[in-house]
């Protein structure tokens, strides 16, 4: 039987726990500063491309996301607005970080999906669209750029219902684009949000039929505004239920360069993305307002600070208090884990918690006994599910120049894998390790962190190998006879667990016929969650 706590609730219902989902180039880096500089957890305009000093506030930390501009890890940022507390996730937007996406999603109630208003749905915002329907993860849709040439509006509402088959609701309306986008109308408001060259100006009216419009407008747009609103109503009325279901997402336009349209987001998200909710678990659902502690782990973060060589473990709290020296059952080894710092973020700046509430992220140092999908509780023996491990599609030797740094090899590959940004196979013949990823960008990562973070070069050697899967079964006898019949292409991943390498999809169909005792798995979730 578990106990509701009256605080517990009152805390997470002033939480909002969410995750930025875009193609990459669609804004969204420049989208997360402007809802920060909103909350208060920036100053300056432009410090995520800010030099010197300011840079030091970016959410994208590592020496390669600064040279080319993107996002390959999840930073975490946390800030608080009308009086409630935001968690932010900042994913990588390019695709061949989807993992990591994956895993974060798994740890947000509600996602911001990011469209280029030129360019419409794209293949990654498709594809992460489809992670967040999976969970039934509500979506509030801001429309960028419209300060470019853009698409019309309902060209774009059109290709997001017919894409993603999703119900929209447009929350705001736009008024012309590229050089003549001078605002939105707001409907729910009923209120001219201008665009200026100080930021923006509110100018309520009426209605749609105010005669000052006219006046507000640049001559010939108000009439196109009066369409639009008309058009506009044509649309779904916003229903909270269907919005908290996935069913139905409200669509704000903006500019986030200019950080025109960002504070109607953000008021959205305020009212109407959903606090932390229940959470499935092996052998219950867990409710956010109960007294005792439960969370997850979905990401590792090592050499944050490399003058400290830590790792850092991100805990979604799913219930309870967590107080700062609190001792924690780790459930997979049932070993209890202390917590006596535990930290929230801001990119790179951190700041110890006092205490945490269900629906925030904290930090916890480690030295690699945390791994990614952990379960800690006060002491209950529960896993919570959904943190998913993917078959890699480029699966690579790795070449060591130097052979005296084996060691450290290992090492950063081993620290690499409990972050998740590669997955390591250890062939069962003693051959030189594998790296599994999902494209090519991750091998460049992968090289660039062993080398600066650990001082090993390293390079990449192609195999014959186009796939691999997990071997899953209760026949012993049978897996220790398919794992004989070819050593070299039989491994360990970094859990232990066996998998198979094939040559080709033929071979492992084979493979499947041949083995009906087998499950050979595309699909794995970590430690049991």
């Amino acid at each position: 039987m578990t106990t509701p706590d009256t605080q517990t609730a009152t805390e997470a219902q002033r939480r909002r726990t969410f995750a930025i989902i875009a193609h990459p180039d669609a804004g969204k880096t420049t989208l997360t500063e402007q809802l920060l500089l909103l909350g208060g957890a920036i100053q300056i305009a432009g410090a995520v491309r800010a030099k010197g000093e300011r840079r030091r506030t970016r959410s994208d930390w590592m020496k390669i996301e600064q040279d080319r501009g993107i996002s390959v890890a999840t930073s975490v940022m946390t800030f608080e607005y009308a009086g409630q507390i935001f968690n932010l996730l900042d994913t990588p937007g390019h695709e061949d970080f989807s993992e990591d996406t994956y895993r974060t999603l798994s740890a947000v109630d509600a996602a911001v999906m990011v469209i280029d208003a030129a360019k419409g749905i794209e293949a990654q915002t498709r594809k992460l669209f489809e992670v967040c329907r999976l969970r039934d993860i509500p979506i509030v849709t801001f429309i960028n750029k419209m300060d470019r040439e853009a698409r019309e509006p309902l060209e774009l509402l059109d290709e997001i219902e017919k894409t993603l088959a999703l119900d929209v609701t447009p929350a705001t309306w736009p008024i012309g684009s590229g050089r003549q986008f001078s605002g939105v109308y707001d409907r729910q408001d009923a209120t001219l949000r201008l665009l200026t060259e100080g930021g923006e100006r509110d100018e309520k009216l009426e209605g749609p039929e105010d005669p000052r419009i006219d006046g507000l407008l640049p001559h010939g747009q108000g009439d196109l505004l009066r369409e639009g609103i008309e058009v506009a109503s044509m649309y779904n009325d916003f229903a909270l239920d269907s919005f908290r279901e996935g069913h139905l997402t409200p669509i704000y336009f903006g500019s986030a360069l200019r950080g025109f349209g960002v504070k109607h987001l953000l008021d959205g998200l305020a009212r109407y993305a959903p606090p932390p909710s229940a959470r499935r678990a092996d052998v219950r659902v867990v409710e956010p307002e109960e007294e005792k502690l439960s969370g997850f782990v979905f990401k590792i973060q090592a050499n944050t600070d490399l003058n400290h060589r830590d790792r850092v473990a991100f805990l979604r709290i799913c219930s309870g208090k967590l107080r700062k020296g609190a001792r924690l059952k780790q459930v997979r080894t049932g070993k209890s884990i202390p917590v006596n710092a535990p930290l929230f973020f801001f990119a790179k700046e951190r700041q110890v918690a006092e205490e945490a509430w269900p629906g925030d992220v904290v930090g916890i140092a480690n030295h690699g006994v945390l791994r990614i999908g952990d379960t800690l509780t006060d002491g209950e023996e529960l896993n919570f599910r959904g943190v998913p491990s993917f078959a890699p599609e480029i699966l690579r030797r790795i070449r060591l120049d130097d052979p005296m740094l084996a060691k450290k090899l290992r090492k950063a590959l081993d620290q690499l894998a409990d972050e998740g940004v590669v997955q390591v196979f250890r062939p069962m013949d003693g051959s030189q390790p594998v790296v599994g990823v999902v494209g090519q960008l991750q091998l460049d990562v992968l090289s660039s962190r062993i080398q600066a973070e650990y001082g090993v070069q390293v390079g990449f050697e192609a195999t014959s190998w186009s796939t691999m899967r997990w071997i899953a079964t209760e026949d012993r006898v049978a897996l220790d006879r398919f794992l004989r019949t070819a050593p070299s292409q039989m491994a360990e991943d970094h859990d232990n667990e066996p998998v198979a390498f094939f040559n080709s999809e033929w071979g492992r169909k084979r493979s499947e016929e041949e083995w009906p005792q087998l499950k050979f798995l595309a699909l794995r979730e970590q430690h049991g969650v």
